[in-house]
């Protein structure tokens, strides 16, 4: 099999967070049709148990520590140099030299780059095909952190929206694909960056539907009688801090006003101070890390995405759907989501709204059926089949791919990569 170079800000398992869980289905599918060479590092020291599962799939692997705090203080050399802090955070004097043998010694012609900072090590080298996959623009992601901080965060934020942004456009003009996780992402790049619009391809995600399945019989985790409330997300992520703060503040008080039973469950792994502290009312649960995150799914009465930042499409959400649970969603969690609202799931953005949406839905026979409708559009349109073989059509030299269409609407985008 032909040699591939595969990049990723994180290693691509296990499977258990919003990134990793399409970097590991792109890397899995590419491993059986390619000699596969993986550069990547670890932020989660719980990872190295899984470096043996990354090896069997891999011809070679590359893995270094990444320790977010020391990566923090070298991200600052980019206020020296002028570029965007993401840059030099995940830059790797080592991982450069390791790329670099690797691709004289295989002769390696074809390249993946799962998140924009990783191109940093492949861009511009003659012969050598590039697929780059920026997942969300997470240029316009810093914007929208800035504009919820108080100076002097927001100015870094600011800045560092606006860095990346003249980055992501100097990677996508070098590179000969640029993929994005829904049509609405890849949209917002391609208006914001005409220039590069030709080679700007979505690919959506997929569920693994067999797996997050509601055929499958779990214990409860719940005590009898509650009415569980269920969030789900890796919780030092800020977003999803920021989400279960909000609606811990907000939006649950009012719905115990309605539903003295119900209680809020936090499910993931390193959850913050500011989300440990939650757990100091007796009605919200903070689980940390779970071995299994579908049990709670299972028996959830409603599952909630209250974020109020979000780009590209929520894993969490379409996990939810595929376990046939009701789910109430702000707008910006919902905006890259195939399924039609009020059927298929609920969405709000204020708190009174919100918390009347989920209060409808507990012991109510339609989130049964609402449940059921959501499986179903995640069986009709979140596949992963689809979107690798289409990247398999985009690593082919001079392939002209069939468009991707959006789920839900009509025509596409075409892919004219040379």
């Amino acid at each position: 099999m032909d040699p591939l170079l595969f990049l990723a800000h994180r290693m691509p398992y296990p499977p258990n967070k919003g990134d990793k869980v399409r970097s590991y289905h792109f890397l899995k599918h590419l491993a059986a049709r390619h000699r596969l060479f993986l550069g990547t590092f670890i932020d989660d020291p719980d990872d190295w148990q899984h470096v043996d599962a990354m090896r069997a799939l891999c011809a070679d692997v590359h893995v270094e520590a990444l320790v977010p705090r020391t990566k923090r203080a070298l991200s600052v050399m980019g206020l020296v140099t002028g570029e965007a802090l993401s840059l030099p955070y995940f830059r790797s004097a080592a991982l450069q030299r390791w790329v670099d043998a690797t691709l004289r010694r295989e002769r390696i012609a074809r390249a993946f780059a799962y998140s924009s900072p990783m191109a940093q090590y492949i861009l511009g080298r003659p012969g050598l095909r590039c697929i780059v996959d920026f997942v969300d623009m997470d240029s316009a992601k810093w914007t929208e952190y800035a504009r919820r901080r108080s100076w002097p965060v927001s100015a870094v934020y600011r800045r560092e929206g606006e860095r990346l942004f003249a980055y992501e456009c100097a990677a996508a003009a070098r590179a000969d694909a640029t993929l994005f996780v829904t049509e609405e992402e890849a949209e917002l790049f391609r208006t914001s960056a005409p220039g590069n619009a030709s080679r700007v391809v979505a690919l959506r995600n997929g569920v693994n539907s067999d797996y997050f399945s509601p055929a499958h019989e779990f214990r409860s985790p719940y005590a009898q009688g509650e009415r569980a409330v269920v969030f789900t997300g890796a919780m030092d992520y800020w977003p999803n801090v920021d989400a279960v703060s909000w609606f811990a503040g907000e939006v649950f008080p009012r719905i115990r006003s309605s539903v003295p039973a119900a209680r809020f469950y936090i499910v993931g792994m390193n959850p913050s101070p500011a989300v440990q502290a939650l757990a100091n009312d007796p009605s919200i649960q903070v689980t940390g890390r779970v071995e299994d995150v579908r049990p709670y799914l299972r028996h959830a009465s409603v599952v909630v995405a209250p974020l109020r930042v979000a780009r590209g499409i929520q894993n969490k959400m379409l996990e939810a759907m595929a376990m046939a649970r009701p789910i109430v969603a702000t707008t910006a969690a919902a905006a890259g989501l195939a399924g039609r609202r009020g059927v298929e799931f609920q969405a709000a953005d204020d708190a009174g709204s919100f918390a009347a949406k989920v209060c409808d839905l507990i012991d109510s026979p339609r989130a049964e059926g609402m449940g059921r409708l959501a499986r179903e559009r995640v069986l009709r349109d979140y596949t992963w089949a689809a979107s690798q073989r289409r990247l398999d059509g985009l690593f082919e030299q001079g392939a002209d791919p069939a468009p991707v269409t959006a789920p839900g609407r009509t025509g596409g985008v075409r892919c004219a990569c040379q």
